[in-house]
């Protein structure tokens, strides 16, 4: 009995390299330097050490539904502490679905939980916008979201990320006020990453609410970078949208 159960546990602590055989079967290496290039990862780039398998994100998609139910929080921490980018990727849309998918509040607030622990490691745009309004914003949901403003207070730019984009999930619901804060906070940011993320935002609230939107580009227009206002109005109808260009 107890070999039986010995078999059964390296099992389970295999799934991960189980997964990372995968993802290393759908690996391109030939794509790999126009993937450092584009996530910056080089020297002095936010992207950092990473490594690229290049596997395409549908795939990784289809790798993690497979996988999701049968991955150990504990063994989605050994991957998301890879410096292979699609191993932290696809760690990052199984914990998505383990969360989804998850019936109890108290295994939902562990994966939360898990997920804060981990931010260290959600540490490029696309890992930040799988996953933060999935995980973070929406647990937060009907609890109190001063943690994104902490976030967002941080001098940290995926934290910077993270609070911002976790607000996509209060967006869907049309409660606006987090989201305005924290582009508040982060109008003056440096990166345009968060200029970028900032007014993806915006411009989802004008999508529900153009009068909101409007009031805060009112207010804020002349002071916010060029790339911030463009994402904020690209959707807005032609003449608006060269009226606040003219601003600029």
């Amino acid at each position: 009995m107890k070999e039986k159960q010995n078999s059964v546990n390296e099992v389970e602590q295999d799934i991960h390299k189980q997964v990372q055989l995968a993802l290393e079967g759908l690996a391109h290496p030939e794509k790999e330097l126009a993937h450092q290039k584009f996530y910056k990862a080089f020297p002095g780039g936010y992207g950092g050490e990473d490594r690229f398998l290049c596997v395409s994100t549908p795939e990784q998609h289809k790798i993690a539904k497979v996988w999701y139910q049968l991955i150990s929080l504990d063994e989605l921490s050994e991957l998301l502490k890879s410096n292979i980018h699609e191993y932290r990727l696809c760690a990052l849309m199984m914990l998505v679905l383990k969360y989804q998918k998850a019936k109890d509040p108290i295994y939902k607030k562990s994966v939360c939980d898990f997920y804060l622990s981990h931010l260290d490691f959600v540490n490029n745009w696309d890992l930040v916008d799988s996953s933060a309004h999935y995980i973070l914003g929406d647990y937060l949901l009907d609890k109190d979201d001063r943690i994104l403003i902490s976030l967002a207070k941080t001098n940290h730019l995926w934290r910077n990320r993270v609070a911002m984009i976790s607000c996509f999930a209060f967006i869907r619901k049309n409660r606006f006020e987090t989201a305005l804060e924290i582009a508040g906070i982060l109008l003056n940011h440096e990166h345009d990453l968060i200029h970028k993320a900032v007014g993806w935002m915006l411009r989802e609230i004008g999508k529900r609410d153009l009068k909101t939107e409007t009031y805060f580009l009112e207010q804020f227009t002349l002071t916010m970078p060029r790339t911030m206002l463009r994402y904020a109005i690209e959707k807005f109808p032609e003449d608006l949208r060269l009226h606040y260009l003219r601003l600029k």
